[in-house]
């Protein structure tokens, strides 16, 4: 591929309905998602104006954020008043004639799990939903981001949205991973190194030997935490990889339109002179297995690291930790695998592998959420649930679950939570919670120790 357009520019240009006064421009939406807790007040606001969805094919809807993740989970939750928001979506869903993967739908699932598993997100399509995560899905070559309700009720009435073109950036990471870390781990170091805001106001292809190299899943974890950088969007190109995982998909394009778009999608790369607003280089092979000490994904160091000398005193003081204070072998009162971070099947598979004929430490309250029905149901077709229960986590229902407090699920008040979440903020997991973001197999790994751990070293 030669020229000076970037992938960013392809996808974006592609998607240009009309110029702006002020410099901004309307953008034709292709995919559109919801969920039960912001989903239900943008369906029935643009149903009390009298305005329909414009085209309900392409809108789609999932109760995932507050539902229950308890066995037996009904309509009912742990959110105070939770129930109206999932009934009120089905009930929204259903008038505006959008699909809906409701609470017992074999399909249900967290929303970034579940579009990529059904190839609702495809090369080269604009994808939003009322989330900030949304970006994880720009692992496919689409340009995938977070909205407002307001936003989602005016992409739904007229397929687009005005926009200020964001500047853009590569961050390219080469050479090979070494052992034991993680798509995670590439994405903590980028944030620790850079800062929460080194993407704002960016677009972010990932590019690189050690990107190529990386599983979807893979891809998907480390598009995830784009956000976490503050970026727009992060993307990367489609390959083969991404072709292959598609192919088959239940709303991947078949036969004839398939060959159509695989020809389309195989132009979907960055020009060989492409010029970007901003680079990053980054030496994949000096990455090690990260973990976070403080407030923001930023707050980060290697697992052999300690409390960097100089951190500020409030997150010190909400983390209850010290200047110099190794990571390592702190002691923990919970482990958590789940999240639209971590919570695949090869996540499930990576941390089971260390769990496997082990106990985790007594005191400990470990739970895996995975990420949607279906590897909830391929994980036991394995037997990894069995793994997961004989360590001693729970196992449970598809959802966001703990991955944020506003579902009601939580920890303890003030517990020290290892976790393959994707924020670390104050409270996030519940009242108090001090949580430390890691890898599935670090969270593994400490469930096992009772004290943060390097999964390297677990045997």
């Amino acid at each position: 591929m030669t020229g000076q357009a970037s992938l960013f520019d392809r996808l974006w240009d592609s998607h240009v309905a009309a110029d702006l006064a002020g410099g901004a421009q309307l953008i034709a939406i292709d995919r559109i998602f919801l969920h039960e807790r912001t989903g239900p007040a943008a369906l029935n606001a643009l149903a009390e104006t009298g305005r329909k969805v414009a085209d309900p094919s392409r809108v789609f809807a999932v109760a995932d954020h507050i539902v229950d993740t308890r066995p037996g989970r009904g309509d009912r939750t742990l959110m105070p008043g939770g129930q109206i928001f999932i009934t009120e979506l089905r009930a929204a869903a259903k008038a505006a004639g959008i699909t809906l993967f409701d609470v017992t739908d074999p399909d249900q699932g967290i929303v970034h799990v579940i579009s990529p598993e059904l190839g609702i997100v495809l090369p080269g399509c604009t994808l939003i939903a009322p989330d900030s995560h949304t970006c994880t899905q720009g692992a496919f070559g689409a340009l995938a981001w977070g909205i407002g309700s307001s936003e989602a009720e005016h992409a739904m009435a007229t397929g687009t949205l005005r926009l200020e073109k964001p500047k853009s950036m590569r961050v390219t990471l080469e050479g090979a991973l070494p052992f034991g870390v993680t798509p995670k781990d590439m994405i903590l170091a980028l944030i620790a190194e850079h800062g929460a805001a080194g993407g704002k106001g960016h677009a972010v292809e990932f590019a690189g030997e050690a990107v190529e190299a990386l599983s979807m899943e893979g891809r998907m974890t480390l598009c995830n935490m784009a956000t976490e950088f503050s970026a727009m969007s992060g993307f990367i190109a489609p390959d083969d990889k991404t072709y292959a995982w598609l192919d088959g998909r239940r709303y991947a394009p078949k036969g004839d339109q398939w060959e159509a778009a695989l020809a389309h999608w195989r132009t979907l790369k960055s020009g060989s002179s492409a010029r970007f607003d901003a680079e990053i280089a980054i030496d994949a092979a000096a990455i090690r297995p990260m973990v976070s000490w403080g407030t923001s994904p930023e707050a980060s160091v290697r697992i052999d690291g300690h409390v960097p000398e100089d951190a500020e005193a409030r997150p010190l003081s909400y983390m209850a930790l010290e200047p110099g204070q190794p990571l390592k072998g702190l002691a923990i009162d919970a482990a958590f695998i789940g999240s639209c971070t971590n919570s695949r099947l090869s996540d499930l598979r990576r941390a089971s592998a260390l769990l496997k004929g082990k106990r985790i430490a007594d005191g400990v309250t470990a739970i895996c959420v995975p990420g949607s029905s279906h590897v909830k149901r391929a994980a036991e077709e394995e037997g990894i649930d069995r793994i997961f229960l004989d360590a001693g986590f729970e196992w449970r229902e598809s959802g966001c679950s703990m991955c944020f407090y506003a579902g009601g699920e939580s920890f303890g008040d003030g517990s020290r939570v290892i976790s393959s979440t994707n924020r670390n903020f104050e409270s996030r997991q519940g009242p108090n919670v001090k949580t430390h973001i890691a890898s599935p197999e670090t969270v593994a790994a400490s469930a096992l120790a009772g004290a943060i751990a390097d999964p390297r070293e677990v045997r």
